[in-house]
């Protein structure tokens, strides 16, 4: 119920820049959810690709097409709670950009995607620092660690919890698409790929 949305709009396919975040951060959070090794080289690496991703969608969200833009689907429980009795009620309504459940799980999920991607470089460190230990004693050195390790257990819980969460929310997003898109009589996927709709009752 995030970017693939539903409008006066969803008959024209999403932008690039809207698409190319969309399913980069998709496949990003597979591949590490469900398939990567945890804190290994390439489940890094893709977190990173992920967080750059997630950072060239906000600015996109500021800068992009009229469409993209945050003011487009400003968040609102209220017509949240609306739009979801119009589903309760198997009601469709268009709307300009994202559906009012689509703009919060939009949301949503990148809160989400930032703090598992930041709680995660926490972890890990770049891959390109050096840590200086030869100049520090190694009393020193003991009482880093063990700080390192308290702080590296805080961030793992806290880096697991919103992830699991994340894959949860991802679900239901696909599940409320399928959902609107019967509703609809279209397929909302179809902008998302870059094409129009190609017919619907």
């Amino acid at each position: 119920m995030s970017e693939t949305g539903s409008g006066g709009g969803a008959d024209r396919p999403w932008d690039p820049i809207v698409r190319l975040t969309h399913w980069g951060i998709a496949v990003a959070v597979l591949l590490n959810g469900l398939v990567t090794e945890d804190g290994g080289q390439v489940h890094v690496w893709i977190g990173y690709a992920a967080l750059a991703l997630l950072a060239l969608r906000l600015v996109w969200g500021v800068v992009g097409t009229r469409r993209a833009r945050f003011t487009a689907f400003p968040p609102s429980l209220s017509a949240a709670r609306e739009h979801l009795g119009e589903l309760v009620g198997l009601r469709y309504r268009d709307y300009p950009s994202h559906n009012p459940l689509g703009s919060l799980m939009a949301y949503a999920l990148w809160g989400l995607l930032a703090v598992v991607t930041l709680t995660g470089i926490g972890m890990a460190g770049s891959p390109f620092d050096e840590r200086p230990a030869f100049v520090q004693a190694e009393g020193q050195l003991d009482r880093d660690d063990d700080e390192r390790e308290e702080e590296n257990e805080v961030l793992e819980e806290i880096h697991e919890v919103a992830a699991n969460l994340m894959l949860v929310l991802a679900a239901l997003h696909v599940g409320g698409v399928a959902l609107e898109s019967s509703l609809a009589g279209r397929n909302l996927v179809r902008p998302m790929l870059g094409t129009r709709r190609g017919g619907g009752r």
